[in-house]
């Protein structure tokens, strides 16, 4: 790691760098988060599952707080929990340079669920967001959706794998009445139902934005059906 980071300090010209599993635990971490905060090239990284925990996902948040270069980053699978989870979404009331950010299967709960749909309200420059696979609840759900109502940015938000329920899927259809930006909303694997779907396959009798709905593995005894023809639902 070291040789890498005395090798990157000196490069001037990089823009994408790619270290997805490679083992860079949480001092890893804090070295590179110090790297973000100087670095002003790099505009791709991705150090998904590299365990990262909660420290090293403090640490890269308060790089973000800094960075203004960065536009994608891929975190997923790093296990920063719930602090690390709100330690981000701080960040993202700062960063205004971020556009995509990929940080599925972190665990972030509800505390850190309940920060990141905060974010949503204010947030400007991201237009791509992955919070698949982090242990949220009805409540995060809820928030998630009621945040969507007011955001203007996000064009592609996966939600997948957080069991909802019936009662979520009725608040995002709800936001999707409202919302007229979202392009892409992934849900599989969230218990939606046949009442949840009834209520989403209204919304998008409303919606005219959205061209890509994933409702894969949600117990959903019936197919959806939409009268824009420009959506595609997967099913």
């Amino acid at each position: 790691m070291n040789t890498l980071l005395e090798a990157l300090y000196d490069n001037t010209s990089l823009n994408t760098l790619d270290l997805y599993s490679n083992g860079i635990g949480i001092e890893g971490g804090r070295i590179l988060a110090n790297f973000l905060c100087k670095n002003t090239t790099l505009t791709h990284l991705n150090l998904s599952h590299n365990n990262l925990g909660s420290e090293g996902g403090e640490a890269l948040a308060d790089a973000l707080c800094k960075n203004t270069i960065l536009t994608f980053l891929y975190f997923h699978d790093n296990n920063i929990g719930s602090k690390g989870g709100k330690a981000l979404a701080n960040a993202l009331y700062k960063n205004n340079r971020l556009n995509t950010l990929y940080v599925g299967g972190n665990n972030f709960g509800s505390e850190g669920g309940k920060a990141l749909a905060n974010v949503l309200y204010k947030n400007s420059t991201l237009t791509t967001l992955h919070i698949g696979s982090n242990n949220f609840g009805s409540e995060e759900g809820k928030a998630l959706a009621d945040a969507l109502c007011y955001n203007t940015t996000l064009t592609y938000l996966n939600i997948g794998y957080n069991n909802f329920g019936s009662n979520v899927a009725k608040a995002l259809a709800d936001a999707l009445c409202k919302n007229a930006t979202l392009k892409d909303l992934e849900l599989w694997y969230n218990n939606i139902g046949d009442d949840g779907g009834k209520a989403l396959e209204n919304a998008l009798n409303k919606n005219t934005t959205l061209t890509y709905l994933d409702i894969v593995h949600n117990n959903i005894s019936f197919k959806l059906k939409s009268n824009n023809p420009d959506i595609s639902i997967r099913q």
